[in-house]
């Protein structure tokens, strides 16, 4: 053990540098897999990132005013209880005009500590400033996007003679508002809700029940509805129903951390086989030493797996130290996400899975490695009595014939006259610059977003509508600047065959003015009846372009030609779009005399100019306008996703330094070889810096094969990943854009660069050694 330990100490000391760089990798590799998950929980579940922020309730019991709620609390299934509150049911709508919703008003003296809504915009109730003259309310976020409402907005409510002024939107785990289904909540003082005019059908408790244990939901609803009465309760919602209805699909960041992680995992695990080969192959004869003491094979492979499962241990425990302790101080949705999962069950034990599952990988890698140097003989083979490459190519003599330097030809021999040794550094160079094209390629597509949205299925910036002006008065607001095109829109939810579920109907610009959708596929709508289709539609209906699909709002059938394929963002792709004269013409042929006229535009998309601000637009038309103008700006997913750049930038890094581990190996291998061949080369007359540069051209060499190998299937690779996620998303294909080729060849000469820097040295140093060194080294 003694000399075992002393042997692992002078390894180390010899080759502290690649010893550091495999330690510093495996920390940023065990970072990005625990930062991945954490994103996971965070990003594919929203609903429960809320209900465990805000120590939801699991059943929400809704019942008539009078009702003695409260004795709820006393069941044993129960641990805690949000409320009961008095309730109001009234229509809200934004002042002056604006949209309309049912929403739930319910007194609250205090910002309850079971299922606290979390406010995101704005503060909570004072009530030293919202029992006053102007009382206050706040609104879940669900019906406040429903009402294109925000704080310092005013809303108008039936039954209450004083309008409310907005103070806050908050995120809560019920049901969310749908329209003519479920109805929004809004918390407002007791004092603003004793106000009220409402007739007793209007008035009502609610109280939110958590459980022990959320498997007896169904069985605490029961007794509920024999406690209180049947006759009693007016609705009832559950956990379960809440989270099936806000699954989310924003996993864009979660799966990016994941695949880098487990990319860079499996490049971490080639340098560490790769590196420990190449020592292997250089201390042959340390290795025959050891077993001419005493040392048994057995003790050979446990000595080298022991070395470098310590120094995976190491990383492995930096970087789960670094992301648990400092994961929560992290600005942003990765903070967020860390804060969330350390409340999550599964953090008690998947760390654990997740570190192990790392150390193992790595452990696994350096197996075959270190049973091949159990099997080095006790008696060194005499190397220079054994072949030790093919003959020289007639293309390297003819080369050399040219005049082209001597370095340099010597150095693309070295670099490739063993295939097998040279295509193995190869692609274990090339796994970290095949990720890293892939980061560059996720980059350049967020900046499509960004910079050109109008390619990817986004070319309106606002969305403008008004409940005051009649269209005449928009069109012309609209219409009197340059700087944008304004184009009528509408939208209907539409029911299709088979389908239980809703999909988006929508009408968007005229047959005399088009709107510029993103057609990747078929060709634009331009006739009657005709209208293209989101990816999320076409899979959901089995459909292809040119199929004809039909369609029923409200009882009117709609029945469309599918000519083409758009990028569409919206409703998880499930839209189709036609234009406004055709959703008119729908209206107009299933409309009597009595019945509903086609109504005017719902909205307008605003297409700005590419130097127009979207900010400024939307100041200048609410200016306008006097207020009566309501203008959004239209959600980019790619400002949801503004911390994969940060998250590139540390991936990056990390590859970075797995590539610099693997480097070491590379030039370590290179150094070695041509060190037996520093003889036979001074022999033939070359200098000492022409044997350095063939040292250093043999390792660019092999770099510049593998960087060209790495961007080349990671541009593919890229267009590949981006697009799979497009298509699981429901945008569809057609949204990667590749990195410029200038980018390309910056990192292609950047490494080149860094290898041939790296090996210098060494070369040097090898160079300087005396002959009779050069000689032993044969052995």
């Amino acid at each position: 053990m003694r000399a075992a330990a002393r042997w692992t100490q002078a390894h180390l000391r010899a080759h502290r540098p690649a010893a550091v760089l495999i330690v510093l990798a495996t920390a940023g590799i065990t970072i990005s897999l625990l930062l991945a998950t954490a994103l996971f929980a965070y990003a594919t579940d929203p609903w429960q990132r809320v209900f465990t922020q805000s120590s939801g309730a699991h059943v929400w019991i809704h019942t008539q005013a009078g009702t003695a709620t409260g004795s709820l609390a006393e069941l044993d299934e129960v641990r805690a209880t949000s409320g009961p509150f008095r309730t109001v049911r009234t229509t809200a709508s934004l002042q002056p005009g604006g949209a309309k919703a049912t929403v739930e008003l319910r007194g609250a003296a205090r910002r309850p500590a079971t299922a606290s809504p979390q406010i995101v915009a704005g503060r909570w109730l004072d009530a030293g400033t919202d029992a006053g003259a102007t009382k206050g309310i706040v609104l879940d976020s669900s019906v406040a996007r429903a009402m294109w409402a925000k704080p310092g907005d005013t809303l108008a409510l039936s039954g209450i003679a004083a309008h409310l002024r907005v103070v806050g939107v908050a995120d809560t785990a019920e049901v969310a508002f749908r329209a003519g289904e479920s109805p929004g909540v809004g918390w407002v003082l007791p004092e603003t809700l004793a106000a009220s005019d409402a007739g007793r059908d209007q008035r009502g408790r609610t109280i939110g029940l958590q459980l022990t244990d959320p498997a007896d939901t169904d069985y605490v609803v029961q007794r509920a509805v024999t406690r209180l009465g049947a006759d009693q309760i007016t609705d009832v919602s559950t956990w379960r129903q809440a989270k099936a209805e806000a699954e989310g699909d924003n996993q864009l960041l979660g799966r990016l951390l994941g695949l880098f992680g487990l990319g860079a995992l499996l490049a971490a695990a080639l340098a560490v086989g790769g590196a420990i080969s190449t020592r292997i192959r250089g201390h042959l004869r340390d290795i025959s030493v050891l077993k001419a003491i005493g040392f048994t094979p057995g003790q050979v492979v446990r000595m080298f797996l022991a070395l470098h499962l310590g120094l995976a241990l190491l990383g492995v425990a930096l970087g789960a130290l670094l992301t648990q302790g400092l994961g929560t101080l992290v600005p942003g949705r990765i903070g967020e996400a860390m804060a969330l999962w350390h409340r999550l069950p599964e953090h008690a034990w998947l760390p654990l899975v997740i570190s192990g599952g790392v150390v193992v990988f790595i452990g696994s890698a350096t197996c075959l490695a270190a049973w091949r140097a159990g099997r080095v003989p006790p008696v060194p083979v005499a190397r220079a009595a054994t072949v030790t490459g093919s003959r020289t190519s007639g293309l390297t003599r003819r080369a050399l014939g040219l005049r082209i330097p001597p370095a340099l030809v010597l150095g693309w021999r070295g670099a490739f006259h063993r295939p097998l040794r040279s295509s193995a550094a190869v692609a274990r160079l090339a796994v970290p610059l095949l990720l890293i094209t892939i980061a560059l390629g996720t980059w350049t597509t967020l900046d499509r977003f960004t910079s050109h949205p109008g390619n990817v299925g986004l070319p309106a910036a606002l969305t403008a509508r008004s409940d005051t002006l009649d269209d005449r008065e928009l069109r012309q607001l609209l219409t009197a600047g340059p700087r944008m095109k304004a184009y009528p829109g509408a939208e209907e939810q539409a029911l299709v065959p088979g389908q239980t579920g809703t999909i988006t109907l929508r009408g968007l610009g005229t047959d005399a003015k088009p709107y510029p959708f993103a057609v990747v596929e078929g060709r634009a709508a331009h006739g009657p009846d005709e209208a293209v289709a989101g990816q999320g539609l076409l899979e959901l209906l089995d459909a292809h372009v040119g199929d004809w699909v039909r369609m029923t709002v409200a009882g009117r059938p709609y029945v469309l030609h599918i000519v083409g394929r758009n990028i569409e963002t919206a409703d998880a792709g499930r839209v189709i779009s036609t234009s406004l004269d055709t959703l008119r013409d729908g209206d107009t042929a299933d409309a009597t005399p009595s019945g509903p006229h086609p109504p005017r535009p719902d909205f307008y998309n605003l297409v700005l100019n590419h130097d127009a601000d979207p900010g400024a637009v939307r100041d200048d038309l609410t200016e306008a306008s006097a207020g009566r103008l309501e203008v959004r700006e239209v959600p980019n997913p790619a400002d949801q996703l503004s911390a994969v750049r940060a998250v590139s930038i540390g991936l990056i890094g990390v590859l970075i330094l797995i590539g610099l581990a693997e480097l070491a190996t590379t030039v370590g291998a290179a150094v070695r070889d041509r060190s037996r061949d520093l003889l036979a080369l001074k022999a033939v007359g070359l200098t000492p810096r022409q044997i350095t540069a063939v040292i250093v051209s043999a390792t660019a060499f092999v770099t510049l094969a593998a960087a060209l190998a790495g961007t080349a299937l990671g541009l593919l690779a890229s267009e590949w990943l981006i697009n799979l996620q497009g298509r699981t998303s429901g945008w569809g294909t057609g949204i990667a854009q590749r990195p410029a080729t200038g980018i390309l060849l910056l990192v292609i000469a950047v490494a080149v660069a860094i290898a041939a820097i790296a090996s210098a040295l060494p070369a040097a140093r090898a160079v300087r050694r005396r002959l009779a060194d050069s000689a032993t080294a044969q052995l």
